[in-house]
């Protein structure tokens, strides 16, 4: 088959998104509003980069079941190669939401089929192929340790980018660095940097530079303000070189779900990465990635095509895509 730019590797899960008024404990809240949709943050990112016109496959695992014919086909309808997609006798993965008004969220995991792929059904030869190779976690030790080897399997012309979430950062420091080492462009937001440094961001971001990462992006929710009228939605580090992705405060909206924000951030900027924009459109390209996903619920309804993104780039930054 024709040469891949990007192969996604991550759980495969269907997000089951419950709006309530207010997150409680030992409570009871009404639902106010509820969808199951297509998930999982690596599979997300891959069908919002396939949307985009990016040659992308996946290597995963989903249920002999309904939901697991879902994920594919939904992943198919952008063109994502899925024929290293595992089909497993269990349940396909899914997630429960929770998420209010004010934007705080609860997100509980079941990993159904998720915890079977091994090591037969992550082909290397496969990930060598690519440009780039993005991973997003498992709730399993043993697919985490799988990501490891095949991250240290990958050839210099396969780089790996991770988004390592909440699961990941929870494991600190110590457990992640034999991935962190392999990883070219880490995505990340302000509170599992936190959580997995236990540092200030910037801190946190010099940190993993030094482990090895060459690219940091730290995504920022609804921003730090800056001035007046512009707030901060990320930062980035390269190297030694830091940026601020900004936005003015009139595009920051509140949103009765966030869920995907970060894995569109990733699309919009990897995007860029591939395309061989500069870091700082790089950052453009993800903040504008993830406005359109907050406009709408689910991570992937609001995910932009090419023509949608350039119109909006070319607002931002004057440039053509």
């Amino acid at each position: 088959m024709a040469k891949i730019d990007v192969i996604g590797f991550g759980a495969m899960n269907i997000d089951h998104l419950c709006q309530v008024k207010e997150l409680v404990v030992d409570g009871e809240q009404s639902v106010r509003g509820f969808m199951s949709v297509p998930g999982g943050s690596a599979a997300n990112t891959i069908y919002g980069l396939a949307r985009l016109g990016i040659k992308a496959g996946f290597v995963g695992a989903v249920g002999a079941d309904k939901s697991g014919k879902t994920l594919i086909n939904d992943l198919k309808t952008v063109g994502v190669d899925t024929g290293h997609i595992s089909v497993k006798k269990a349940e396909t993965g899914a997630t429960t939401c929770l998420s209010d008004k004010s934007g705080r969220r609860a997100i509980y995991v079941s990993p159904g089929a998720n915890n079977l792929l091994d090591k037969k059904d992550a082909d290397v030869a496969y990930f060598n192929q690519s440009k780039l190779v993005h991973m997003s976690s498992f709730a399993h030790e043993r697919q985490f340790k799988l990501q490891i080897d095949s991250a240290k399997k990958l050839k210099d012309s396969a780089r790996l980018s991770l988004a390592p979430g909440m699961i990941y950062a929870a494991k600190g420091l110590k457990a992640l660095v034999p991935l962190l080492k392999e990883t070219y462009v880490v995505l990340i937001n302000r509170e599992e940097i936190e959580r997995l440094t236990a540092k200030d961001l910037q801190t946190g971001a010099r940190d993993l530079v030094e482990i090895g990462c060459r690219i940091v992006v730290v995504t920022l929710g609804k921003g730090l303000v800056r001035d007046k009228s512009s707030v901060i939605t990320a930062y980035i580090r390269d190297g030694e070189v830091e940026h601020e992705v900004v936005s003015k405060k009139s595009r920051i909206k509140s949103s009765p779900e966030t869920t995907g924000a970060g894995d569109a951030f990733a699309t919009g900027f990897l995007f860029g990465f591939i395309k061989g924009k500069p870091i700082e459109e790089c950052g453009l390209l993800g903040d504008i990635t993830a406005g359109f996903v907050v406009e709408k619920v689910g991570a992937r309804t609001g995910l932009p095509t090419f023509t949608q993104l350039s119109r909006e780039y070319l607002k931002r930054s004057g440039k053509s895509l």
